[in-house]
């Protein structure tokens, strides 16, 4: 749970500011976005195995650019 006081001198805004950038390094969000629905070990997997695909793809591509001429 986070919790936020306030400081001294510290506007409403800046106050929501702070909190918001709690909520976002907590990762609060994206865990309630990812327990909106039920998703089996299997799909979770499949998920992994998709993202490691793309990050292996993603290397490949970077290895291979040829470097700009100066």
């Amino acid at each position: 749970m986070l919790l936020v006081t306030r400081k001294d001198q510290e506007s409403p805004e800046a106050l929501i500011r702070r909190f918001n950038k709690m909520v976002q390094r907590d990762g609060v969000l994206q865990e309630a976005r990812r327990r909106r629905r039920f998703i089996s070990n299997r799909e979770k997997q499949r998920q992994a195995e998709r993202r490691a695909a793309r990050r292996r793809r993603r290397a490949m591509v970077k290895t291979r650019r040829p470097r700009m001429p100066r």
